[in-house]
């Protein structure tokens, strides 16, 4: 089975999106972990404030940042790292908007990625009462990680996808989107340029 793909998670300094402040990133090959890394980020200037709220959340600090890259610093190892595997995250919409906002706000180009949610995954796999990534991955055999490390994230989101592709005998993730009713998904200049197009499509029409 070629379930190639790269697991994501971020963690956030406030409510704006564009406050990252940590990175989790899992690659898999053929559904098992191939490597991972992990690191802090330097929210963009501006959007650096730490709430309380946050933080305890995840405990992650001001003090702990400091030193640590500006995103525009640091977006060059994260691109190297997921290269051309598509993204796979717990509610892709937050982690795909953390990278656009991010980029954003630090004046930068944001790169080309494609993506799949594992939360609509885990929802068209298992039956739940709720499908917060705890309770996803405990369905998937992933349990007793330290939630809100986005490392740990990361670890099991791919978990929850690499259990869901065995279950649904999945060629790769392409059909495990199919069979769970999602697309692959984009952020970056070539969605901006399907959106620009479906615009001027409706336009004419």
């Amino acid at each position: 089975m070629g379930l190639d793909f790269t697991a994501i998670d971020f963690e956030t300094a406030n409510s704006h999106s564009a406050s990252a402040c940590s990175v989790g990133l899992v690659k898999m090959r053929d559904g098992k972990v191939v490597d991972e890394s992990s690191w802090l980020i330097h929210p963009p200037l501006g959007f650096d404030s730490f709430s309380e709220w946050n933080t305890r959340i995840h405990g992650i600090m001001a003090p702990d940042v400091a030193d640590a890259p500006l995103w525009s610093e640091q977006l060059p190892d994260l691109a190297a790292f997921v290269g051309k595997d598509v993204l796979v995250a717990h509610n892709a919409g937050f982690d795909m908007g953390v990278i656009a906002a991010a980029c954003e706000a630090s004046h930068v180009d944001c790169p080309d990625f494609s993506y799949i949610c594992s939360l609509l995954v885990a929802r068209r796999t298992y039956h739940l009462d709720s499908y917060r990534l705890p309770v996803a991955a405990m369905a998937a055999g992933f349990e007793d990680f330290e939630h809100h490390n986005a490392l740990a994230d990361a670890r099991a989101c791919a978990a929850i996808v690499a259990h869901a592709a065995r279950r649904h005998d999945a060629e790769d993730l392409e059909h495990l989107a199919q069979i769970t009713s999602q697309r692959v998904r984009t952020i970056g200049s070539k969605a901006k340029a399907a959106e620009n197009e479906t615009y001027r499509s409706m336009a004419l029409n």
